[in-house]
């Protein structure tokens, strides 16, 4: 599933590209603990659906740490602490290649990104998702988009993850919530 092939995804009516997360803290794993070894290989791929969607129907995500979420947050992180920097921080950043493909950066605190996506595309959304990672933060918005009632498919050679391994176990959960959630 997630060979070096070109991407062969064409958007229908109507949808939405959603790149998740696309920063600096994800993209290299010398950079941060949370960078994706296999994000080298799938930012040229996101660029390549970005320009087939055009900024219009492209919305980008961020992941900033919120620690006045409390509950569970709290726990998560001490054992992160590095991510406890400001919004501006360059840990933060939209990296270079990704930089203004979209006419919207939505910024949340959480994994799962719908809440703040619903609020721009509505319930009964069309999504392609594309991102890092994806064990972590597509999957976590995936699952509550399609229980929404979105319609989601997943860009899976457009989706890089904590390690290979862990990309295609998020992808075999996602395959099982068929055909609410459909892997391209």
């Amino acid at each position: 599933m997630t060979s070096g092939r070109p991407l062969d995804v064409e958007p229908l009516p109507g949808e939405w590209l959603v790149v998740i997360d696309p920063q600096a803290i994800f993209a290299d794993p010398a950079t941060s603990a949370w960078g994706s070894p296999m994000w080298s290989q799938t930012a040229p791929r996101i660029v390549r659906l970005a320009a087939a969607y055009g900024p219009s129907r492209t919305i980008v995500t961020r992941f900033v740490a919120d620690p006045a979420l409390g509950g569970s947050w709290g726990p998560y992180y001490d054992a992160w602490p590095f991510a406890l920097v400001p919004d501006d921080d360059p840990l933060y950043a939209v990296v270079p290649q990704l930089r203004g493909v979209a006419d919207r950066v939505l910024t949340a605190g959480t994994f799962g990104k719908w809440p703040v996506l619903r609020e721009v595309v509505g319930d009964d959304a069309r999504v392609l998702l594309t991102g890092v990672s994806t064990d972590c933060c597509v999957l976590s918005t995936a699952l509550p988009a399609a229980d929404a009632g979105a319609l989601v498919r997943v860009a899976a050679d457009g989706c890089a993850g904590s390690t290979p391994e862990n990309h295609e176990r998020a992808l075999a959960a996602m395959a099982l919530y068929g055909p609410q959630i459909t892997l391209v």
